[in-house]
C-alpha cells in the first residue's frame, strides 16, 4: 500500500536487477519522444537509475516533450533527466533534436481521434515517418496499442502477436499505421525497430481500474457489456519497454505487452467496491467478446508482473479511500466501436 504520490512514484522508478544488467550491455544516450504523457515521466526517471546502476552515467536520458506541465518538467530535471521542449508535430525539422543510440517513441493521438481523423493519422503515422527517417541510424522502440487487433472471444487467451489485425475506427487503424511507416524504415534504411502492443497500464492515478472505482464512488452501475479486461502493472511495463529495445531488430520485434489474466470485470469490481467499503450495481450484459492480448511472448522473455493483478485492484482501492491524487485521464477502454 501507498500514503504518498512520493511513494508510489519511488516504488514505479526503481529498477529491477534484471533491468540494470540488460542495460549495462548498450551504450549511448537514450531519447525517449512524447515524455510528457501518462507513462513517460516516470520511464524516463527509472531509465535514468536503471542507467546509474549500470554504470552509465555518462548516457543521458532526453525527455522531449511540449511540457504544458512546467512542475513536471522539473521533477525530471532534479532526476537528472534532460529535459527537451519541442513540438513534434509543429517542427518541420527534427534536426534540432538531440541523437541517441536508442529513442522510444511515445507520442500518441487517441482522445478526439474519432472527430478529427486527420489530426490523429498525422501524429500516429505522418509523424512516425519523419522520425523514422531523422533516427535511421539509432534503435527504435515505438509504442503500439492492442486496438490494432479486432476483439477477440473472452474465453480464448487473447490475440498473439501474429493473430490476424483488425483494427476498428480510426484510432486503431492510424495506430497500424504507424506500425507500418516505422516497418518500412526498417525494411528500406535496416533501422532496428521494436513495436510494444500494450494494453491498459495502471499506475493508480489512472487505468482501467481507477476508471471502474470512480464509477463505484460516483454511485454510478458499471457497466459490463465489455465484461473482460487486461491490465498490467505500470512498472512492469515501463521496465519491458527499456528492456525491448535490446531487441530491435530490422525484422521488427513485435510484442504484447499486458498482464497473464484476462479479468473478468464484474468481479474486479466488487473487490474494489470491497476495498472502498461501498456498494456497487450492475448493466448490461457481458459480450461474448472482448479487446484481449495475449502476453505469452513478454513473459517468457521478461519474466511475470513483480505487481499481481489482485494486489493492483487492492491497491487501487486503497488509493482512492485515502484520496491520493488522481490525474482524470479516463481510458474508455469499455469503447466497443473504435470511436475515441
Amino acid at each position: 500500500m501507498f500514503t504518498s504520490e512520493q511513494e508510489l512514484e519511488d516504488r514505479l522508478t526503481t529498477p529491477s536487477p534484471a533491468l540494470v544488467a540488460d542495460l549495462a550491455r548498450g551504450a549511448g544516450d537514450l531519447v525517449v519522444l512524447g515524455a510528457g504523457g501518462k507513462m513517460g515521466p516516470t520511464l524516463a526517471v527509472l531509465a535514468r537509475r536503471a542507467l546509474d546502476a549500470a554504470g552509465r552515467d555518462g548516457d543521458a536520458v532526453h525527455a522531449v516533450s511540449r511540457w504544458s506541465d512546467a512542475a513536471q518538467a522539473d521533477r525530471l530535471r532534479a532526476a537528472g533527466v534532460r529535459v527537451v521542449t519541442a513540438d513534434l508535430l509543429g517542427d518541420d525539422d527534427l534536426a534540432g533534436l538531440p541523437d541517441g543510440a536508442d529513442v522510444l517513441f511515445m507520442v500518441g493521438a487517441k482522445f478526439g481521434s474519432a472527430s478529427a481523423p486527420s489530426w490523429a493519422w498525422a501524429v500516429n503515422a505522418a509523424l512516425p515517418d519523419r522520425v523514422a527517417r531523422r533516427y535511421r541510424d539509432s534503435r527504435i522502440t515505438a509504442f503500439s496499442t492492442g486496438n490494432v487487433y479486432p476483439l477477440v472471444p473472452v474465453s480464448s487467451q487473447g490475440a498473439a502477436e501474429d493473430h490476424p489485425l483488425g483494427p476498428v475506427g480510426e484510432y486503431a487503424m492510424s495506430c497500424l499505421g504507424r506500425e507500418r511507416v516505422f516497418a518500412h524504415g526498417a525494411l528500406t534504411r535496416g533501422t532496428p525497430v521494436s513495436l510494444i502492443r500494450l494494453n491498459y497500464a495502471v499506475d493508480l492515478r489512472y487505468g482501467v481500474l481507477y476508471d471502474i472505482a470512480s464509477t463505484i464512488l460516483a454511485g454510478e452501475p458499471v457497466d459490463l457489456t465489455t465484461g473482460h479486461v487486461n491490465v498490467v502493472w505500470q512498472g512492469y511495463a515501463n521496465e519491458v519497454t527499456l528492456r525491448a529495445t535490446a531487441h530491435a531488430s530490422p525484422d521488427v520485434f513485435t510484442l504484447n505487452l499486458t498482464g497473464p489474466e484476462v479479468l473478468p470485470v464484474e468481479r474486479v469490481a466488487r473487490r474494489l467496491a470491497a476495498g472502498l467499503g461501498r456498494d456497487v450495481a450492475f448493466t448490461g450484459t457481458p459480450s461474448g467478446t472482448a479487446l484481449l492480448n495475449d502476453a505469452t511472448r513478454c513473459l517468457d522473455l521478461f519474466g511475470y508482473p513483480d505487481v499481481t493483478a489482485g494486489t493492483l485492484v487492492d491497491w487501487q482501492a486503497a488509493w482512492l479511500a485515502a484520496g491520493l491524487p488522481t490525474s482524470g485521464k479516463p481510458t474508455k477502454w469499455a469503447v466497443r466501436d473504435g470511436r475515441f
